[in-house]
């Protein structure tokens, strides 16, 4: 086994090298041991783009201050309240956060994780801007007696946020003709004229409703199914025909559902969904019946739908343990030499990336491993001809950081470093992608850079891409088909085009395509994908949180229990970029995503403390994946030997030749395989 041996082997020797020859010299004084330390203000109030300045003073037990002490500024959410190295404070979002000052007790520790650091806090209060503006928005241009609209409205504040947190006031000027129901909604009561007003604040807007008689003499319902599985989508479509049997324009139609399950003498509760334009989906088998109605007339179909039984054996292959320190994100490759390997990162550790033989998935062999100045290898990437690899460099000696290019184009033979890429790049590079020669590296979670490798020995800037919103950040990026795929935490999924888009873009030049955001802002990490049974483009959007159980910070990450992630996989469908909408969820109740793939209609993700989960994303998607039975099989990589024994924790996924590798935090490489339908199940 040959290990690549890079620049801190010189740094070592420098180190050594140094005192011998400076030995006459009288040594520095120590640094006096920081005591306390006072921030001014302890309090801040501030509005939506506000800055402010803090002020830390670090005295030593004597009551000195310190001048030169380090102090460290962190922002408990950094999302609405950013603070700089520097203390300076800008808001971003309203709410109540805290800040935090830190003054490590060693050079060598990391501040977050320091249990000996001076700590002092600092509230911050950012309440909501004034509101700007109100407005009717996607308003039918008929009303009709018997009928009821839900209005819906745009809200928006000084700072141009929008406030979908706030509920309009409605006032009808003729309740005898629109009336406002206690839930909000404009219920049409008999032909006329109304005026209707919504007010927030200061700030309001008016619909001028004229209301005409109902003359509805029929109403038809027709779905596209009647014998469906679990999951299957059914499209209804329901028409209000008038007295001359032609369509009532724009007559509102409202459906809804009841259901009888198979099981429904057990206890169980029916469950599926009926959106407002038809879309109907079941959870689980039984009888549904599909109500449409309009005014005082109503009609209704029925679909049996029978148990999905997507359901497969997984039989583990093998692994390559690493027990002595975490193993982060993974890839999977055919190289020249026409074998198959697997390159795998370490997180918190010592800059290490490990290479792997897995032509035969059941006997993985560690065959090199690479060591660079860095704390965390988070992220490996391979070129598309198997001949490149790329991997990300965190907490560097010298703080450098930025990636390093290797060769892997005949790894048996030992991988080579090639070049180190560290331009603009010092703050950390947490996620990597390669395509088409060049290397999208992100640049201190804020933008990614576009690295051009065409000569791997000489890499060089070309372009780069960064939104310009307040406080934003970004945490992965994936490309494919000319199509860059950001994933950009409270900001949502971008989409870029570098030269696939349509829109004119390189990736010299990166132009923005479209985006989509969701509420709760944790959008980690992403996936383009189109669908192989339905021709539809969808992005896998997944989320990353830890709301039931944090470590602290000046904890130790290593130590204690395994923490409890959360969170879920959003599908967004994103044919028509101007309004993307998300229409399907997959969550495992216990546990929380964090990198996945989709290939051949199938869905892999790493579950984290879920483990490794596979599912079934053909045809057309709607609602709860998890609760449709689409999940085809999973598996829970519980190592006794890990290094936290039986503590899963996966990181990253990807299918190969048949095989389904992953990485698991505390435990290592992974190989296992769906058992084939007509294959019994293997006896363990």
């Amino acid at each position: 086994m040959r290990t690549a041996q890079p620049l801190i082997v010189l740094c070592a020797l420098v180190s050594f090298i140094v005192p011998a020859t400076a030995q006459d010299e009288q040594p520095p004084n120590p640094q006096p041991k920081a005591a306390t330390i006072e921030v001014t203000p302890e309090e801040l109030e501030l509005e939506v783009g506000d800055k402010a300045e803090l002020v830390a003073v670090v005295k030593d037990e004597e009551g000195n201050v310190i001048e030169d002490a380090v102090v460290v500024w962190f922002s408990l959410a950094r999302r609405s309240v950013g603070v700089s190295e520097a203390g300076e404070v800008e808001a971003y979002a309203p709410g109540d956060f805290e800040l935090m000052a830190r003054v490590p007790s060693s050079p060598d520790v990391d501040p977050r994780r320091d249990r000996d650091a001076l700590t002092a806090r600092v509230s911050v209060h950012i309440p909501a801007p004034p509101l700007a503006s109100l407005a009717f928005v996607n308003m039918p241009g008929h009303f009709y007696a018997g009928t009821s609209v839900r209005p819906a409205f745009t809200v928006t504040d000084i700072s141009g946020a929008a406030r979908a947190e706030v509920t309009p006031e409605l006032h009808s000027s003729d309740p005898s003709v629109v009336e406002i129901t206690p839930l909000g909604h404009l219920r049409m009561v008999g032909s006329g004229e109304a005026e209707i007003t919504a007010s927030a604040e200061t700030v309001s807007d008016t619909l001028q409703v004229e209301v005409s008689p109902n003359l509805i003499a029929a109403l038809t319902l027709q779905g596209s199914a009647s014998h469906v599985r679990t999951g299957d989508v059914v499209f209804f479509e329901a028409m209000a025909l008038g007295t001359d049997d032609k369509p009532v324009p724009e007559m509102p139609i409202q459906f809804a559902l009841r259901a009888r399950t198979q099981s429904h003498g057990m206890g169980e509760p029916p469950s599926g969904l009926i959106t407002d334009d038809g879309r109907f989906v079941a959870d689980l088998p039984g009888e549904y019946t599909i109500l449409a109605s309009a005014g005082d007339h109503w009609v209704s179909a029925t679909v049996a739908v029978e148990p999905r039984a997507v359901r497969r054996p997984i039989e583990l292959l093998g692994q390559g343990r690493v027990a002595d320190r975490k193993t982060s994100d993974l890839w999977v490759w055919e190289a020249p030499d026409g074998r198959d390997y697997a390159i795998t990162g370490t997180w918190g550790a010592a800059g290490h990336a490990y290479v792997w033989d897995v032509t035969d998935p059941r006997n993985i062999q560690l065959i090199d491993i690479i060591k660079v100045d860095a704390r965390t290898v988070n992220d490996v990437k391979v070129s598309e001809d198997g001949r490149i690899a790329v991997i990300s460099r965190e907490g560097a000696s010298n703080r450098r950081n930025g990636l390093v290019i290797l060769d892997v184009s005949a790894p048996l033979d030992g991988v080579k470093v090639l070049a180190r890429y560290d331009d603009q790049l010092t703050g950390g590079v947490h996620n990597v992608y390669i395509y088409q020669d060049h290397i999208y590296a992100l640049s201190a979670g804020r933008r990614y850079d576009v690295i051009s490798i065409e000569d791997p020995r000489n890499p060089h800037r070309v372009g780069q891409f960064e939104l310009d919103t307040p406080g934003h950040s970004i945490h992965d990026v994936w490309v494919v088909d000319g199509v860059a795929v950001s994933s950009n935490w409270a900001d949502g999924v971008v989409l870029v085009d570098v030269g696939g888009g349509g829109k004119g873009g390189t990736p010299i030049q990166p132009v923005k395509m479209g985006s989509y955001a969701y509420p709760s802002g944790w959008n980690h990490a992403a996936f383009p994908y189109r669908s192989q049974s339905t021709g539809k483009f969808y992005v896998f959007a997944g989320d990353e949180a830890f709301p039931r159980q944090r470590n602290p910070l000046g904890t130790n990450r290593f130590e204690g229990p395994p923490v409890q992630a959360a969170g879920w996989i959003h599908v967004i469908e994103f044919d028509d970029l101007e309004h993307p909408r998300e229409i399907a969820r997959y969550e495992v109740p216990y546990g929380g995503t964090h990198n996945f793939w989709v290939q051949d209609d199938i869905l892999y993700i790493a579950y984290y403390n879920a483990g490794l989960r596979v599912v079934d994303v053909s045809g057309d998607l709607l609602g709860d994946l998890y609760r449709q039975g689409r999940e085809i099989a999973y598996f829970l990589p519980d190592d006794p030997q890990g290094f936290k024994a039986n503590a899963r924790r996966t990181w990253g996924t990807m299918p190969h030749k048949g095989n389904i590798f992953f990485a698991d935090n505390n435990s290592g490489l992974w190989a296992v395989r769906l058992v084939p339908e007509n294959e019994s199940e293997p006896q363990n």
